[in-house]
């Protein structure tokens, strides 16, 4: 009787020691190998704040109507310097076959202020300002939020998942939120959670 329950203790130790080989093999991989590769999932990627992007080629050539979108005379803003609106967390579908896979990503956009004399103005007169353009920007955010869940909901997990796919993204919602929003400056677009499956 002791020798069978040895026995059973042996072969449950193998498993516990084997699975726990297996999900360190696992973890090393998912860490380590390059983005490439295929993966169960992906991990969040959080840039530095000083990572910025550049403005895409057709905002720069931008149509008359739009000129209105960019600050009048004075300060030109740079990301980093605007205001900032944080589009919340989606959860997408993305396109796949068997409807598995999705993302989870948080965005936060960044405007221009739109009045000339905003470095200028008072600390007091600066907070009210910002108070009112940061209503006026969450009017538009069903605007934003629409755009954004349409155009992730075309992209495959393989558009995605790596560096160069998150950049391509990024310039795409730029873009599209710039023909939407004439009337705004857009500066740039933050990923703060990127988690593709």
């Amino acid at each position: 009787m002791l020798d069978k329950i040895l026995k059973i203790l042996n072969v449950i130790t193998q498993v516990i020691l084997l699975g726990t080989a297996f999900l360190t093999l696992l973890m090393a991989y998912i860490i380590f190998a390059p983005d490439e590769l295929p993966k169960p999932f992906r991990l969040q990627y959080k840039y530095d704040s000083a990572f910025t992007t550049p403005v895409p080629e057709a905002a720069a050539h931008a149509p008359v109507e739009e000129a209105a979108a960019a600050p009048a005379e004075g300060h030109e803003f740079i990301p980093g310097e605007g205001i900032m609106l944080n589009m919340s967390t989606k959860i997408i579908n993305l396109v796949d076959p068997g409807g598995h896979r999705y993302i989870r990503v948080t965005i936060v956009a960044e405007f221009a202020p739109d009045n000339p004399e905003y470095e200028t103005l008072p600390e007091e007169e600066k907070i009210a300002y910002v108070a009112a353009f940061e209503e006026k920007l969450n009017s538009r955010l069903p605007i934003m939020d629409d755009t954004v869940i349409t155009l992730l909901s075309t992209k495959t997990y393989e558009d995605l998942y790596t560096a160069e796919g998150k950049e391509k993204l990024r310039t795409e919602i730029m873009q599209i939120l710039s023909e939407k929003l004439v009337d705004l400056h857009l500066l740039s677009i933050y990923f703060t959670e990127f988690v593709v499956q």
